[in-house]
């Protein structure tokens, strides 16, 4: 079937540590915004949490199909953030991060149609995110910190 399964297997096993991290980040952002009175903020973080996590599944169940054994790996410490425009920040540069990485999978899953399908639709679904935070970033900008503040609430 594919000349490098296990090349595709260890990169989605880093899908499943990285993503359920991060995952587990958003929702626990989400509750420092819900408690900071940031209810918009509070309701994507927690919905990006259930997207990602249907991802870390979808990854989960396309290692077993391949034979692989999943790991419940370590997970480095992340940093959570009081201030949003501080996370927004951070966020993008882990987009940005796991896009660079997440295309180098997919080019090495070309030849396996159904882990390159999971794949691409994680790296579209990140890509709008990356594109949000940018957006964010470029309307803080224009409009200023405060009032941006005051349309997260």
């Amino acid at each position: 079937m594919m000349d490098n399964k296990e090349m595709i297997i260890a990169g989605l096993q880093g899908i499943v540590t990285g993503l359920s991290q991060q995952a587990d980040g958003h929702v626990i952002q989400s509750k420092i915004f819900a408690g900071l009175g940031f209810t918009k903020l509070a309701d994507k973080y927690a919905e990006h949490a259930t997207e990602e996590r249907g991802y870390v599944d979808q990854c989960i169940d396309r290692i077993l199909d391949l034979g692989g054994e999943v790991k419940n790996e370590a997970k480095e410490a992340a940093p959570t953030y009081k201030d949003p425009i501080e996370w927004v920040k951070y966020d993008l540069e882990v987009s940005k991060t796991g896009l660079a990485g997440l295309a180098k999978l997919i080019e090495a899953a070309v030849k396996d149609p159904v882990t390159f399908e999971i794949l691409v639709a994680y790296y579209k679904d990140e890509e709008e995110d990356l594109h949000w935070g940018e957006q964010q970033l470029e309307l803080i900008e224009m409009i200023g910190k405060q009032n941006w503040l005051i349309r997260q609430l």
